[in-house]
């Protein structure tokens, strides 16, 4: 029989300074997510944020909750992401993964939303028949250097032994973009890159609705679920990276007053923006994403910000070797969605939910 043990704030603190988390074959959590997550500003101390599955008293699953909040005519309605979900294959008969749900379902009263799930996950979500698709965001996704090194063997194995040639590939055809990309001016405008959120900016994003303001923003900031250096074998999602960094950026006009505020994440080459704050038209936003991509050597760029993508679409500057369209899926409990006007819309940023955190 599965038996499973849920964690509050404290509890999880305490699982966490105990050392307790490191006694099993797998960890359920790391120490730095653990943190980030009593940290969350819209937590409670009453939320439930890590539950962990057991049979014959050992490890054999668990599940994330990352506590979030609407604020709707001044009412809150409390719900919480899953942010993981994993369930030893070995014990797949005994289903533990639909008792962590369900469990899940249980504490939260079915106030549950999932996003960036695998295609294995969506299929187990859909044969619970709770979850309908929702506010789907269309995005692109552009390509500034080849990755053929790391790329094609994640996708055909069998292509591991050809890592070297890879290697020689993508040095070779980087080696002339990065010529080509010499001429990319440094913007002529004021900007500003901060490590986090300042007053100045956070009096500018005020301005804007939202999901989250300056200071929940910054706690994730300070509390990342991915730290730099080696990877971790023992937990299976997201830990480390051997670049994770965030910038805050600032973009001013000709008057010298802010004209827009983003936040960039890079990791391993790799260049999202959690959050867009513009005041008017994003033609500088772009330039300056054009001089920060080549002076990083950006791999990749993924984004569904629909104002910025247009006037991506519309720069001449801005030149990708290759992009891609995407769609971002939400499944949201049908109890939440009871709880939500009718034609209700989250206009959730590229970052809400736990996306700014991987």
């Amino acid at each position: 029989m599965i038996t499973l043990k849920t964690y509050n704030r404290k509890e999880l603190e305490d699982f966490i300074s105990t050392g307790d988390f490191q006694q099993y074959d797998f960890l359920p959590i790391t120490k730095h997510r653990a943190l980030s997550h009593i940290q969350n500003p819209k937590s409670s101390d009453e939320d439930t944020l890590l539950i962990l599955a057991f049979y014959e008293e050992k490890l054999i699953g668990y599940v994330g909750c990352f506590p979030d909040c609407f604020i709707i005519d001044g009412k809150e309605i409390r719900y919480a992401w899953l942010s993981t979900l994993y369930a030893n294959p070995e014990y797949r008969k005994k289903r533990p993964a639909k008792a962590l749900l369900k469990k899940v379902f249980e504490e939260y009263e079915g106030r549950i939303a999932i996003t960036e799930f695998t295609k294995e996950a969506e299929a187990l979500y859909n044969i619970m028949g709770v979850f309908e698709y929702i506010f789907p965001k269309e995005g692109k996704r552009y390509y500034f250097r080849t990755d053929a090194a790391k790329m094609i063997p994640e996708k055909k194995p069998e292509t591991q032994s050809l890592k070297p040639l890879f290697q020689i590939l993508d040095a070779t055809a980087n080696g002339l973009i990065s010529i080509k990309n010499l001429i990319v001016p440094k913007p002529n405008f004021k900007y500003e890159v901060q490590d986090r959120i300042d007053k100045e900016s956070a009096d500018f994003i005020n301005g804007f609705s939202g999901q989250r303001n300056a200071d929940e923003i910054n706690a994730f900031i300070d509390h990342p679920w991915i730290l730099e250096g080696e990877k971790d074998e023992k937990y299976l999602f997201s830990s480390f990276a051997g670049t994770f960094k965030y910038f805050w950026i600032k973009i001013f006009d000709q008057d010298q007053k802010i004209k827009a505020c983003l936040l960039l994440q890079l990791r391993d080459g790799y260049l999202k923006i959690p959050y867009f704050f513009p005041n008017g038209d994003a033609d500088e936003v772009v330039r300056f994403l054009n001089y920060f991509i080549v002076t990083h050597k950006v791999k990749g760029f993924t984004s569904y910000q629909t104002v910025l993508n247009k006037e991506i679409q519309q720069s001449k500057g801005f030149s990708p070797i290759y992009e891609r369209n995407f769609t971002r899926e939400y499944l949201f409990h049908k109890n939440l969605l009871e709880l939500l006007p009718d034609n209700f819309n989250p206009n959730y940023q590229d970052g809400d939910g736990d996306c700014m955190m991987t």
